[in-house]
């Protein structure tokens, strides 16, 4: 096989992030050293970021059958590696006084992120295979990484067994339509989706094996048991990696399959989409409501999300791409701030984290600053105007209009109403005064650090991309739209 230099060229995100983890190796076996270590993986998912900026004039590129390096390939893996330069910045002041070795984190993110890339350049179930294992199997020791923690190691072990049971009906589903269709490619399935699926009892149940496997991944209903647990466990920029980068990457490959493979024309497959996303959106918030893990409470706020964005995906207009990007960047940065103040409050590693709600209780007369950082990641997480959160949830809204989805719309309303019931209770928390509680907190020098710049940073997006999203607009058009 002979590659073009424009393919090389198109691959080189990619190549990039591979290389950084190839780095961080060599520079680990070579001497241990924590800020080392975290600074190199830096250095490279921002050395892969900037490529990522700059291949996009030679794209779209066909390299190989199993990937398609295009704008939309693109744009997902600028998100994928935002997210993970957050959990890597995060990480340094939360593992610097855990005791054990420190720089695996490191090349376990790496790896996660190179199977994040290859995941949303996919376009052949290989190519989706190969990806969603790299992408996962780094993930369970993240989850574990603190180990000697018990619900850590529990929750490792939990989504381990889970994931890979997914991964087996996900596996088994291509089998299936391979067997249908004799070939693993999305675009080949499409003259699949064009007959009638009532004569085709492989393609039912290969596809539904497939929904099966991609719906853990996303933590939607009634596969999202795991969620909470694992948030709950993992440490917390472990639990912000897997809300936002690792779910991006299955969520992006979902869309081009459904897009490829013109499933979103048989009515059954648009209904069980539909029926998932109105649950999803149900039982995660309803869910949340009692909640008093902050943790907790945003795994099961990610579930009602993650179902916000299967409504956009069922209207399957011309608003479908907009939308979906316009409300994954917006969740991508508004996750990085509450992970990132709960990472924060509990920097560094205290074998628990500070995720109980009576923990943020009172937080805005001790640290001002992550009480501002936090009151806007929950607003934003509402919808309420001037926040991205707002104008994700609008183009949501206007793509369901569009394609006239009452009823998911009805459900959506009265999840959003639920929701900003949490996340207001939140804010309260934040303000509450308690008798002979000490104002102010010795300083903790946050401020200073590379952690507090990430969710400063992600805060100020929230509200520019809520006041001026057009530049964020303008790019997902000329990326993702057809």
């Amino acid at each position: 096989m002979i590659f073009t230099s424009s393919q090389m060229l198109a691959l080189s995100p990619l190549l990039v992030a591979s290389a950084s983890v190839v780095m961080v190796m060599l520079s680990v076996a070579w001497r241990r050293h924590h800020t080392q270590t975290a600074t190199l993986t830096a250095f490279g998912l921002n050395a892969a970021l900037i490529a990522t900026v700059l291949v996009a004039t030679v794209v779209p590129q066909a390299v190989t059958p199993l990937l398609m390096v295009d704008g939309f390939s693109l744009f997902y893996t600028g998100l994928i590696l935002m997210g993970a330069l957050a959990a890597s910045t995060l990480a340094h002041a939360y593992l610097a006084s855990h005791k054990g070795n420190l720089d695996e984190y490191y090349l376990l993110l790496g790896i996660s992120v190179v199977g994040g890339i290859v995941l949303v350049s996919s376009r052949h179930f290989a190519g989706l295979f190969i990806g969603l294992e790299l992408l996962s199997v780094p993930v369970y020791a993240m989850v574990a990484y603190t180990y000697r923690q018990e619900r850590s190691l529990e929750a490792g072990i939990k989504y381990m067994v889970l994931s890979a049971v997914a991964s087996a009906f996900l596996l088994f589903g291509m089998a299936l339509l391979y067997a249908a269709s004799g070939t693993l490619s999305f675009a080949g399935l499409a003259p699949l989706f064009e007959l009638s699926l009532l004569s085709q009892p492989l393609v039912v149940i290969g596809f539904g094996m497939m929904l099966v496997g991609l719906a853990f991944k996303l933590s939607i209903a009634p596969f999202h048991l795991w969620t909470p647990d694992v948030y709950e466990g993992a440490p917390a920029p472990v639990a912000m990696y897997l809300a936002t980068s690792s779910k991006i990457a299955v969520l992006a490959v979902l869309l081009r399959f459904l897009q490829d493979s013109h499933a979103m024309q048989q009515h059954s497959i648009v209904m069980t989409l539909s029926i998932l996303a109105g649950a999803s959106i149900l039982f995660g918030n309803v869910l949340a409501l009692r909640q008093t893990n902050i943790k907790r409470l945003l795994g099961y706020s990610s579930i009602a999300h993650f179902g916000y964005l299967l409504v956009a995906i069922v209207a399957n207009n011309g608003m479908t791409n907009e939308a979906v990007a316009f409300y994954l960047a917006a969740y991508l940065v508004t996750t990085i701030s509450a992970f990132g103040v709960v990472s924060l409050k509990s920097s560094p590693y205290k074998e628990a984290d500070a995720d109980q709600l009576h923990s943020f209780r009172g937080m805005f007369w001790r640290r001002p600053y992550l009480t501002a950082v936090m009151t806007v990641s929950m607003l934003s997480l509402a919808g309420i105007p001037l926040t991205a959160g707002f104008i994700g949830k609008f183009f949501v809204v206007a793509a369901g209009v569009r394609a006239e989805l009452w009823w998911l719309l009805g459900i959506l309303v009265v999840g959003s109403a639920m929701g900003l019931y949490y996340y207001l209770r939140v804010m309260v928390t934040l303000f509450l005064i308690e008798p002979g509680m000490r104002r102010q907190e010795p300083p903790q020098g946050w401020e200073n650090k590379a952690g507090g710049v990430v969710v400063l940073g992600a805060m100020a997006l929230m509200l520019i991309l809520g006041v001026y999203p057009q530049p964020l607009l303008d790019l997902i058009q000329q990326a993702v739209m057809p």
